[in-house]
């Protein structure tokens, strides 16, 4: 049986990989003569260390309190003190400036969760004010804008990292326990990493270019001084750098990036099928002449899947051109392209090939965390229910003890039917009614049948 593996996501940057390497740049000493130059990479990275940046965040997190101390019986006959239900934190990471026109700085997305003030400070120690775009935690990124008062900023330009091999040199560049401006180099040490828990939607850059805290959401660069990943994490048993780095690839970035830029969210598609890794036994008995792709098990009713004709049994071998190996590049592939966005599937059935162009459609959310709609409901997970409006379509699948939600009154299979006095018709609906709440926030809540009013101030 396999080990799990132990993985750090860090609190700053890590680094990313290079295209086709280029001829490492040569600097003259200022005592030296020609005979005597020696190779730098300094000449590319004064064009690199001007667009990353430091990232300070300040916020506060709901805390755990025991369930006892909330119970109204203990605290009457008992006693005991109001604690705090919320602390202050303060930390700090790294990010790419990579529009400087508008002022839009990339990062992780666990960077700058629960933020409530941010400040970019750039290479020259000017300090900027930012604020979030949209953050997208499935694949870690964010993206923030900058309020630059006049201030020049530098961008780096975006590479493209499919055109990465492995063994090109990359640079990483961020501020490991907050130095700032610091500089790794290393190699890429394998490309398309994936099933490491990390992230919703894995496709990593491995990289041997020293990764530490405070370097997530730095930049990975080739040796053209192009940005062609974000760091994100580090493979750490021990909790330190041991050479084993990820970051997240450019041409990622960029999907979600403007997606967050245009909606403050990513919009994923959805084909409608369940899918497994396709092995030598299921080849043979389905037929088929590939050896790597992803065997539909399930095709969901109405969805886009069942609409292009994808039966149960068909294997899945190419996303619009591009060879699928698993089940988890499949989900990769098309959990990263748009609403509406017109995709074409190479596939195998009964041996042999045919080609399908689905239209991917909205994901139906099934779930939603109560702390991300906002800090009052935090600790409570809501879910999609059955059943007639009046009882409620939404139900609380999950309440931690002592969050905030459970300090609200929420519980376990507490149905919610109305936000504000409007009657909620689905997760979805549920969530925007939430949001666009304001201060006070009045849910109709159904338990076991009977009508209750919670107010959320």
């Amino acid at each position: 049986m396999r080990r799990p593996i132990a993985v750090a996501v860090l609190t700053l940057a890590l680094a990313a990989c290079a295209g086709h390497a280029a001829p490492l740049a040569i600097a003259s000493g200022s005592q030296q003569g020609p005979a005597e130059t020696m190779p730098s990479l300094a000449p590319m990275l004064e064009r690199v260390l001007p667009a990353v940046v430091s990232i300070a965040v300040r916020g506060t997190v709901a805390m755990e309190q025991n369930p006892l101390l909330q119970d109204p019986f203990f605290r009457r006959f008992f006693g005991s003190p109001d604690l705090p239900q919320e602390r202050a934190f303060e930390a700090i990471g790294s990010g790419v400036i990579v529009d400087a026109a508008q002022g839009i700085v990339i990062t992780n997305a666990h960077i700058v969760e629960d933020a409530d003030e941010l400040t970019v400070t750039l290479g020259t120690g000017e300090q900027l004010a930012a604020t979030k775009l949209g953050a997208d935690p499935e694949t870690d990124i964010a993206v923030l804008k900058v309020e630059t008062d006049g201030v020049e900023l530098t961008a780096l330009p975006l590479g493209d990292s499919s055109k990465l091999r492995v063994g090109d040199i990359v640079v990483a560049v961020g501020n490991p326990f907050g130095l700032e401006q610091t500089a790794t180099s290393g190699i890429v040490s394998a490309l398309g990493r994936t099933g490491l828990g990390i992230e919703g939607y894995e496709d990593f850059i491995q990289t041997d270019a020293s990764i530490n805290p405070g370097n997530s959401g730095g930049a990975l660069v080739n040796l053209r001084g192009e940005l062609v990943g974000i760091n994100t994490a580090i493979l750490a048993p021990s909790g330190g750098n041991i050479g084993i780095g990820f970051a997240i690839p450019v041409a990622i970035v960029q999907g979600v990036m403007t997606q967050l830029v245009e909606h403050g969210e990513v919009r994923r598609g959805q084909l409608g099928v369940v899918v497994q890794d396709l092995t030598p036994a299921l080849a043979e008995a389905l037929g088929a002449q590939a050896r790597e792709g992803a065997v539909v098990t399930q095709v969901l009713a109405g969805s886009p899947a069942e609409q292009a004709g994808i039966r149960v049994g068909d294997v899945i071998v190419s996303v619009d051109g591009q060879a699928i190996r698993n089940s988890s590049e499949l989900r990769n592939r098309i959990g990263l392209m748009a609403i509406d966005q017109q995709v074409t599937l190479g596939i195998q059935r009964d041996g042999k090939p045919l080609t399908v162009t689905p239209t991917l459609a909205r994901a139906q959310q099934r779930q939603i965390d109560g702390g991300q709609m906002d800090k009052r409901l935090a600790g409570a997970l809501f879910e999609a229910a059955t059943g007639r409006p009046q009882e409620g379509l939404v139900a609380v699948a999950e309440v931690a003890p002592g969050s905030p939600a459970y300090q609200l009154g929420l519980r376990p299979g507490d149905r919610i039917t109305s936000v504000n006095r409007r009657q909620v018709e689905n997760l979805e609906q549920f969530g925007q009614l939430v949001k666009q709440a304001g201060d006070t926030i009045l849910l109709g809540v159904n338990r076991r049948g009977t009508p209750l009013l919670l107010a959320v101030q």
